[in-house]
């Protein structure tokens, strides 16, 4: 079969993990991107592409690329593509963009000038136009602008691939499967050692891992894929691809998943039902600090609560728990922790081996590693069980952070130049803080207790605000910035 240019998307963070996942299925001409991963196959590694990536969103397939200036120019040129190749009349469409240049200021307008090109081609040619569903089209087509490169694709996918089709509810915050199946992927885990998941919530971690040491496809429950509404789809094939599980293994080791929540273990076992992975994965009632010794190498992975979403009384004291739990009851094993806080990870008391910056939602958040050993940490790594970091994802010394911190420094920058000195009069100079978030600006800042650390919320649980001495528009604490006025 020919050839063609696919891309696949992901979160920040995860570019790496699914580029070694393309290679795995056969893919060439590999390229990593900024939350992208371009490649080259035939139709079948499309099909494939859907079904067994793990830290895949979303499978595009671009078909044209040009030049444009404006929106009227896409229109333009738009408007000469013979989209009867890729839809007919009968077809709903639907249109996402993506833009980052000077030239387009409203990257929504764009996508409406790119749907009124292919309604007006239709209409030219039949007399009507084919409808547009924003909620559940046949079709998807997608503008990506870049200054004044322009590229138009087909999404493959349809719903985002996260959505696994296993999940039959969720309890608050629940992590992102693509985000789950990065972590496990990024710590090596590979199905030869118990697996352990403290804190597992609705079951996301614990599932994926039955669905990697098992080595089954995550696109199994899903009800279909958008290409299967293409012309050119090829049912014969599809279903070759999707019933043959020869690559499909037995697991010899306990995968467990243990929240103090009942009702959280009662949705994790739904979920794990629905997975067929009920069997495999052992679920209990358990709190953290309950955390029994164990006996074989084990690997943890959890998503601890970060006073975010989910609101902990005593979130530092959560994790000093977490630390101590670690260090007495997870002796010759490893834990991997993802986090938003650099005063939590400095509660657990261990020193992380690797530290891997990753994305959860929009929260800049790091995956750290801990080596747990018995004796003292000169002896472990002189010894025979060297740390290894080889197999970890590489980045540049530009990490994600480090990028937020500079341009946080050149906003303030720009922001002692511009503010007034009147405003400067009546609010008194604030000493720099010492501390080293990896939040951005803009989101909630902690409240300062006596003595310790920032939290992120006040007492009372609302954002504190400080108004300025006319009674105006409240202005809003940057832990980072100075103060500013808000724009109304």
């Amino acid at each position: 079969m020919t050839e063609f240019e696919m891309i696949a998307k992901t979160f920040q963070g995860l570019e790496e993990i699914l580029a070694k996942e393309l290679i795995d299925l056969g893919a060439n001409g590999v390229a990593i991107g900024n939350r992208m991963v371009s490649f080259k196959g035939d139709k079948a590694l499309m099909y494939k592409a859907n079904f067994h990536l793990r830290t895949a969103i979303r499978i595009l397939k671009p078909f044209l690329h040009f030049k444009a200036d404006s929106a009227d120019e896409v229109y333009d040129i738009c408007r000469k593509v013979d989209w009867e190749k890729y839809m007919d009349l009968s077809d709903s469409f639907a249109v996402d963009s993506v833009v980052y240049s000077e030239d387009f200021r409203h990257s929504k307008f764009v996508a409406y000038r790119v749907k009124d090109a292919i309604a007006d081609y239709f209409r030219d040619k039949y007399g009507k136009r084919p409808n547009v569903s924003v909620a559940n089209p046949d079709l998807t087509f997608h503008i990506h602008i870049s200054h004044d490169d322009c590229s138009l694709s087909l999404d493959s996918s349809g719903e985002s691939l996260h959505k696994r089709g296993y999940r039959q509810e969720a309890m608050e915050a629940p992590l992102n499967e693509v985000l789950a199946a990065g972590m496990i992927l990024m710590s090596g885990w590979d199905g030869k050692s118990d697996f352990v998941d403290p804190m597992c919530g609705s079951g996301t971690i614990p599932i994926e891992a039955a669905l990697i040491a098992r080595n089954m496809a995550p696109g199994l429950f899903r009800s279909h894929f958008a290409f299967e509404k293409w012309k050119d789809f090829d049912r014969d094939l599809f279903e070759e691809i999707y019933n043959d599980d020869s690559a499909e293994r037995e697991f010899e080791f306990t995968i467990k998943g243990y929240d103090k929540d009942p009702k959280a273990i009662l949705t994790a076992k739904r979920n794990a039902k629905a997975a067929g992975l009920l069997d495999t994965i052992q679920f209990e009632q358990r709190d953290f600090k309950d955390f029994e010794p164990v006996k074989e190498r084990t690997v943890i992975i959890t998503n601890p609560p970060y006073g975010e979403r989910l609101v902990e009384d005593n979130l530092l004291g959560l994790y000093e728990m977490i630390g101590e739990r670690l260090k007495h009851a997870l002796i010759g094993g490893e834990a991997w922790i993802i986090s938003y806080h650099y005063e939590c990870f400095d509660k657990i008391g261990l020193k992380p081996s690797a530290k891997i910056p990753l994305f959860n939602g929009a929260l800049p958040c790091e995956l750290r590693k801990y080596e747990i050993f018995d004796g003292r940490y000169n002896d472990f790594r002189g010894g025979d069980k060297r740390l290894k970091k080889d197999d970890l994802p590489t980045r540049r010394s530009s990490t994600l952070r480090h990028k937020a911190r500079l341009a946080e420094k050149e906003e303030a920058r720009k922001a002692d130049m511009t503010e007034n000195s009147e405003f400067k009069r009546e609010r008194p100079a604030r000493k720099p803080s010492d501390r080293k978030p990896f939040r951005k600006d803009g989101e909630r800042s902690f409240h300062k207790p006596e003595g310790g650390k920032p939290f992120r919320k006040s007492s009372d649980g609302k954002k504190p605000f400080h108004k300025n001495s006319e009674g105006k528009k409240p202005f809003r604490k940057s832990e980072n910035k100075p103060f500013r006025n808000n724009k109304k």
